[in-house]
């Protein structure tokens, strides 16, 4: 689209506006000097008035003597003679009082008078002229709207590829190979944002190869902060650049034409809709499994957090294998999860791959490495990114107490293992600051649960109810 000519509407803009323009239109000063000849006329009144009440305030201290007369002008009273109490025994008698304030007093005299009026009116027309000459303008310009958003639009994309030009210059981004084949593969890509806000060399680049031949899921386990969400985002947007005719941050990228991005990233709620967090990760979930096509490109993180421990895995778990298995489409996928069970989907389907994020241990520290590596994580280290956080040490002691137990398979620590004095229990008692004598993946599970509660916006029978389904929940687990 060629860039349309406006030369005849900004050549009359820039003949018929000031160069330094009011805030507001109507305070006047929009129109050139020198553009109409009667605006210039009154313009030059209205100064030369003014000019006339410098003079006016010079020759009545001169007459009468009082060195501190002043004229001044106030939206309310107009042009007045302002004198000190303590000269007003020099006032002539012609003078007429306007107001009084608490040291001074104001007065007029027809001659002030006289010209405030010639000043008024030739500012009034003055501004009528004005508004004229700028209505004629917005005029010009309306009739001129279609060229000027076509305008926009050409400007629009040449700013838009200049941008990403000067961009892929700077940051060493290279032009991507687009083929008809669904195969995805790409070296050293890099996140471009998070890259700007490190060191020069800090960001660590990683490799993806997808193939829905072989490879169609590629399923990421590591801790928080190791990097998963950062990767799925980066391999997004080099997808969504070179598809856009950008070059892309990394250092090779052949990519497989693909029709839509589908995305379920981060946490959100919908409260005008009373959508909860979960309910939209279900609802966008739902929208990639009935909408992905073979050219699609998927990336899912966190699928089922928002809700219990075994619904949001068992969610999770149906997900991978709807998109491993179905007939109608294999999307090329990327999803990053803190289940560790789904890791061993690697073994009933044949498309899946495990992929890890690389962490380093040093004696009780843990560094975060960001680099992808083949395999599995075999724990998330959520008390090590609790520390970093500032958690007290206290509660990570603690933490890392009730932790053992649970990867142990052995009930809930009990409140009397938190010191030797503590008092002995009464038969039969449920232990105190403990989670009861149950199953300890059931007594997490309900701890979860009792943790996601929004109780805030909960009404008095909701959770009443809610407590109940919680306490039924319990009573079987000891059940069994």
């Amino acid at each position: 689209e060629a860039l349309p000519d406006l030369s005849a509407l900004s050549g009359e803009l820039e003949r018929a506006l000031a160069e330094d323009l009011p805030l507001v239109a109507t305070q006047g000063g929009v129109i050139r000097a020198g553009f109409d000849p009667e605006l210039d006329r009154l313009r030059g009144g209205a100064a030369d008035a003014r000019t006339r009440v410098l003079a006016l305030e010079a020759g009545e201290r001169q007459r009468t003597g009082i060195q501190t007369l002043m004229v001044g002008f106030n939206r309310v009273f107009g042009y007045t003679i302002e004198v000190t109490r303590s000269q007003l025994g020099r006032v002539p008698p012609e003078y007429v009082r306007r107001q009084t304030l608490a040291g001074a007093e104001r007065f007029v005299t027809p001659e002030l008078k006289r010209m405030e009026e010639e000043i008024e009116s030739a500012s009034e027309e003055s501004r009528r002229l004005e508004a004229g000459h700028f209505q004629r303008l917005r005029d010009l310009a309306a009739r001129e709207m279609p060229r000027i958003q076509a305008a926009a639009r050409v400007l629009a994309e040449v700013d838009l590829h200049l941008a990403l030009g000067e961009t892929a210059a700077r940051e060493r981004w290279i032009r991507p190979t687009l083929t008809e084949e669904r195969g995805l593969s790409l070296t050293s890509s890099r996140h471009p944002m998070v890259e700007r806000s490190l060191d020069p060399g800090a960001f660590q680049p990683n490799d993806l190869t997808l193939d829905p031949e072989r490879e169609q899921i590629w399923l990421i386990t590591g801790p928080n902060m190791g990097g998963k969400s950062t990767f799925l985002r980066q391999v997004g947007i080099c997808v969504y650049l070179a598809q856009v005719g950008s070059f892309v941050p990394c250092a090779s990228a052949t990519i497989g034409l693909v029709d839509r991005i589908f995305t379920r990233v981060g946490a959100s709620d919908r409260i005008a809709r009373g959508a909860s967090t979960f309910f939209v990760e279900m609802e966008e979930t739902a929208a990639i499994l009935r909408q992905a096509t073979d050219r699609s490109f998927v990336l899912l993180d966190e699928v089922g957090r928002g809700t219990s421990t075994y619904d949001g895995l068992s969610l999770a778990w149906a997900v991978t294998e709807a998109l491993h298995d179905s007939s109608r489409a294999r999307p090329r996928t990327l999803f990053a999860t803190h289940y560790h069970e789904l890791t061993d989907l690697e073994s009933t389907l044949p498309r899946l791959r495990n992929r890890t994020v690389r962490v380093e241990e040093r004696g009780h520290e843990i560094i975060f490495l960001h680099a992808i590596a083949e395999g599995r994580a075999d724990r998330s280290y959520g008390i090590h990114v609790a520390q970093l956080a500032g958690v007290p040490a206290p509660v990570l002691r603690r933490a890392r107490e009730i932790l053992a137990r649970l990867e142990e398979g052995d009930r809930a620590p009990r409140g009397g293992d938190r010191a030797e004095t503590a008092a002995p229990e009464a038969p039969g008692a449920a232990p105190r600051g403990g989670l009861g004598p149950m199953p300890a993946v059931m007594a997490e599970s309900l701890a979860r649960e009792l943790a996601r509660l929004e109780v805030e916006s909960m009404t008095p029978l909701d959770a009443m109810n809610e407590l109940a389904r919680l306490r039924d929940r319990a009573q079987e687990g000891r059940e069994h």
